[in-house]
């Protein structure tokens, strides 16, 4: 059975390349457009192993996106890592206190992004 993976990116060409990179390795990839989508996502899916998520997006940024699921207990077993074009030591240090296992700024690269993905979700 494949690993799910949430993607969250207001760009769906992120959201694209990412799934281009995923897919033939064996998971499969779930997209939100923002922190909103991906909590109305997750509430019907228990399964994701692991969100991929960018800071900067509308209606709800991924560092909220990341605190509301640290306070509910979900990044215990499900990881999140930050897929951004943000680098300040603030950001950084704001995700790694909720619990993110990653920072990966953008552009990415395939084969990072994949070997994350795999270490953090055993896959």
């Amino acid at each position: 059975m494949s690993k799910r993976i949430l993607v969250v990116d207001d760009s769906a060409s992120v959201r694209q390349q990412v799934a281009q990179a995923l897919a033939p390795e064996g998971f499969e990839v779930v997209e939100a457009g923002d922190g909103v989508a991906a909590l109305e996502l997750l509430a019907g899916a228990p399964d994701i192993a692991l969100v991929l998520c960018d800071v900067n997006m509308p209606r709800m940024n991924g560092l909220d996106l990341l605190e509301k699921l640290h306070q509910a207990g979900r990044t215990a077993a499900m990881p999140v890592v930050m897929l951004t074009t943000e680098g300040q030591p603030a950001l950084l240090q704001r995700a790694r206190s909720a619990g993110a296992k990653g920072w990966i700024v953008k552009p990415f690269k395939a084969p990072l992004v994949l070997a994350a993905i795999r270490k953090l979700t055993g896959g």
